[in-house]
C-alpha cells in the first residue's frame, strides 16, 4: 500500500451530540467536537446513495447484512493505494474501508471491529456469512497479534472459501479479529494444521453504541455553519483583492466539477463582472457539457468556450494511448484549446479564477495561490479555495444550492477527461454501466494497440495500459498472472516519430515533451550499441532508458514513447530531436564507419558490423550530425 501523503491539516472532527461531521473544533450548536484520525491527505468527501448502495451490496455479498442502515450520514475519505479506496466514516468512526482490487477486478469490504460488531453483535450468525468462532483460549494471542490457526478454531461458516474476508469472533459471540481467509471454511472444520485466517485488526472493541440517526447534509450544514462563514469570507477577500491588484478582466474557469462550481460561486457573490470560461477536451461526460450550459444560464454570465472536438481520436493511433508518464493529451486537448480561448478573447490578458485545492495533490500543495500561466503569457490563474477540503467544498455546494453535475451521484468522485491515465480503474470499468458507448470505443482502441503491440487482452483488462513503468504492486500483479507488459518489437510498424512540446496542465514545472515511433522499440539495441550517450549521460533501469543532459532529463520506453522535460520548450525539443536521431541510428546502423572519424574523443568503433560508442563519450553529438541513416533518413 502506498504511504500516507500529508497535503495539509486533517480536519474532519465529529459532533456528537448533532450526530454529523464537522470541520473544526466546535460545532454549530455549541458542543465540542472529536476528532476522527483519516488517513492522510484527509481529502474527505460526502457519501452520495450510489456509494452507499455499492458498500451496503458488498456487505450483503461478503456477510449477508448490509452494513449501513438508513438514516446515517456518511462521509468517505479517499487513501493511497494502488487503485481506489474509500474508508467508510459513520456516527464518528471509520467502521471499514471499501477498495478495488485489481488482480481480481473488484470492489472488496474491508470491515473494521466496530464495523463489523454493528454486522455481527446480537444476530443468529447462522444467518449470516464468512465468520469463524475460536476457543476461548486463543483470544489473548489474538489480541497480541498472532493470526487464527486451525486447531483454535471451534465453528465456521463451512462456505468460506480461501481468500474470502472474514470475521473472528469469541465463543460468546464477541468480535475479536477480521481478516483474510487462508483456507477454506470447510479445511478450517477440520482442526487440521496451518494459519486459518491471517488478521487485519484484532481487539475487544467498546461496547457497541450506535447513535441516534436521522440527519441529513442540512443538518451538517448547519453545524457547519460558522466553519464555512470564515472560509467564504476569507476567500471572497482574496477574490476582491486579486481583483484589485491585477486590474484585468475577470474570468472564471468552470471545468463541470464541484471545485470549479465552487469558485464559480464565490465569484458570483462579490464580483460585478467576470466570464466564464470552458475548454471541452472533447473527452468530457455529456453531463459536464450540459450542467456548463445550465451554469451559464443560471448564473446569466458570459460563457466563452472552445471544443478539441476529436483531436484525441485523431492522434491516438500516431502517440499510442496516453500514460501516467507520458499524457501528450493534456497537450492537445486541454492546452491547445486553452490557449486558443484565452489569446482570442483576452489581447491585454485576463486573470481566472481556478478551482484548484491543495489537498488534490503534492503538486497543487506546493503551487502559490496567484501565479503567472507558463503557456499564456498574459493569464493570470489565481486559486480561492486553496486550502478547502472536499467536505468544504461539498457543504458550501448544498448550502447554496449551486447545481452540481449529476455524474459525481454516479460512483464518480472527479469530473474530467473519462479515459484518463491518472483514473482508477475501478472509474474506467465503472464506464461500462453508465456510458458503455465511451468504455466500448476505448476497449477497442486499446486491442487493437495491443495486438499490434503483442500485448494481451489481460494487459486492456486490467487497465496496464496506464503506466509506462508499472508502479511495483501493480507490476506483482502482471508478474503473478503471466501478463506479458513489454511490446515486442517483432511486430511490424513504420518508424515515423510523431512529436508534441509545452507546459502540461497536468503537471507542474518546466515544459515537457511526449513522442513515439509508432512501433515497439528494441531496447537492447540502444544499450549494446550505445546511441543515447551521443545525447547525455544514459542508464538502463527496469526496462527503461534514462537519459541526463545538462539539467535536462528524458526516457525512452520499449513501447516507443518518449518523454522529456527541460526548463525551456526549445531545450526539450532540441534533447527529443536528439533521442529520435540516435534511436534511429542505433536501428539503421549499417557499421560504415562514418562517425567513427568524426569523434573528437575517438571512443566510437564498429563492432560485429555496426558502430558502438564507448561509455567515456562526451556526449558532444557530433556523430550524430555526420551519420548516412539520418542524413538520408533510412529509416522513415
Amino acid at each position: 500500500m502506498s504511504k500516507p501523503v500529508f497535503l495539509g491539516e486533517l480536519l474532519l472532527y465529529w459532533c456528537h451530540s448533532c450526530n454529523v461531521p464537522v470541520l473544526g473544533k466546535k460545532c454549530g450548536c455549541g458542543a465540542a467536537t472529536k476528532k476522527v484520525t483519516v488517513t492522510p491527505p484527509g481529502d474527505i468527501r460526502p457519501a452520495f446513495q450510489y456509494d452507499i448502495d455499492l458498500i451496503n451490496s458488498l456487505s450483503i455479498k461478503q456477510f449477508n447484512a448490509p452494513l449501513i442502515p438508513p438514516g446515517r450520514l456518511v462521509v468517505l475519505n479517499k487513501t493511497p493505494y494502488d487503485d481506489r479506496m474509500d474508508e467508510i466514516i459513520v456516527d464518528g468512526e471509520i467502521i471499514a474501508s471499501i477498495r478495488f482490487e485489481v488482480d481480481g477486478l473488484r470492489w472488496v469490504l474491508l470491515p473494521r471491529l466496530s464495523g463489523a460488531q454493528r454486522l455481527f453483535e446480537g444476530k443468529d450468525r447462522s444467518t449470516m456469512r464468512n465468520w469463524v468462532v475460536i476457543e476461548s483460549g486463543a483470544v489473548p494471542f489474538i489480541i497480541k497479534g498472532a493470526s487464527v490457526l486451525a486447531p483454535g478454531v471451534t465453528d465456521a461458516d463451512a462456505e468460506i472459501q480461501e481468500h474470502n474476508e472474514v470475521v473472528v469472533l469469541t465463543p460468546e459471540g464477541k468480535v475479536v479479529a477480521l481478516g483474510r481467509a487462508r483456507m477454506s471454511g470447510a479445511a478450517m472444520l477440520e482442526r487440521g494444521r496451518g494459519v486459518a485466517v491471517k488478521n487485519r485488526w484484532k481487539g475487544i472493541h467498546c461496547a457497541l453504541e450506535i447513535p441516534e440517526g436521522g440527519q441529513n447534509w442540512n443538518d451538517a450544514v448547519a453545524a457547519n455553519s460558522d466553519i464555512l462563514d470564515r472560509f467564504v469570507e476569507r476567500s471572497h477577500n482574496f477574490i476582491k483583492n486579486v481583483t484589485e491588484t491585477t486590474q484585468r478582466p475577470v474570468s472564471v474557469s468552470y471545468s463541470g466539477g464541484k471545485d470549479s462550481l465552487a469558485v464559480l460561486q464565490l465569484a458570483s457573490e462579490c464580483l460585478e463582472d467576470f466570464d466564464i470560461l470552458f475548454a471541452d477536451t472533447g473527452l468530457e461526460f455529456p453531463e459536464t457539457v450540459e450542467n456548463v450550459e445550465a451554469i451559464a444560464s443560471q448564473y446569466n454570465r458570459t460563457l466563452k468556450t472552445v471544443s478539441a472536438n476529436e483531436a484525441f481520436w485523431k492522434s491516438v493511433d500516431d502517440f499510442g494511448p496516453p500514460t501516467v508518464e507520458a499524457r501528450w493529451c493534456c497537450k492537445i486537448c486541454k492546452l491547445g484549446p486553452i490557449t486558443q480561448l484565452i489569446e482570442e478573447n483576452y489581447k491585454n490578458g485576463c486573470l481566472t479564477f481556478i478551482g484548484q485545492r491543495k489537498y488534490e495533490s503534492d503538486t497543487r500543495a506546493k503551487s502559490e495561490r496567484v501565479w503567472k500561466n507558463p503557456w499564456v503569457g498574459n493569464q493570470i490563474g489565481a486559486a480561492p479555495i486553496q486550502d478547502w477540503t472536499a467536505l468544504h467544498v461539498w457543504l458550501y455546494i448544498f448550502k447554496t444550492g449551486a447545481p452540481y453535475n449529476p455524474i459525481y451521484e454516479c460512483g464518480f468522485d472527479r469530473i474530467g477527461c473519462w479515459l484518463c491515465p491518472s483514473s482508477s480503474l475501478a472509474d474506467i470499468i465503472r464506464l461500462r454501466d453508465t456510458h458503455p458507448e465511451f468504455e466500448k470505443r476505448l476497449n477497442d482502441f486499446l486491442l487493437g494497440y495491443a495486438e499490434r503491440m503483442g500485448l494481451s487482452r489481460e494487459w486492456v483488462e486490467h487497465g496496464l495500459w496506464r503506466w509506462q513503468t508499472l508502479p511495483p504492486r501493480i507490476a506483482d500483479i502482471a508478474r503473478k498472472k503471466g501478463i506479458n507488459t513489454v511490446p515486442t518489437t517483432e511486430q511490424e510498424g513504420t518508424l515515423t516519430f510523431t512529436l508534441t512540446t509545452g507546459y502540461s496542465p497536468c503537471k507542474a514545472g518546466g515544459m515537457s515533451a511526449e513522442g513515439c515511433f509508432g512501433t515497439a522499440i528494441d531496447l537492447d539495441c540502444l544499450e549494446s550499441t550505445g546511441m543515447l550517450r551521443a545525447v547525455g549521460k544514459v542508464s538502463y533501469i527496469d526496462g527503461v532508458v534514462s537519459v541526463l543532459k545538462d539539467e535536462d532529463r528524458a526516457q525512452v520506453f520499449a513501447s516507443g514513447t518518449v518523454t522529456a522535460r527541460s526548463d525551456t520548450k526549445n531545450r526539450a525539443r532540441r534533447l527529443m530531436h536528439g533521442l529520435e536521431l540516435s534511436v534511429r541510428r542505433a536501428l539503421g546502423c549499417r557499421g560504415c564507419g562514418v562517425c567513427v572519424g568524426q569523434c573528437p574523443s575517438n571512443v566510437i568503433g564498429i563492432k560485429d558490423g555496426v558502430a558502438v560508442i564507448g561509455d567515456v563519450c562526451v556526449h558532444c553529438g557530433k556523430c550524430i550530425e555526420v551519420c548516412p541513416v539520418v542524413k538520408f533518413d533510412m529509416l522513415s
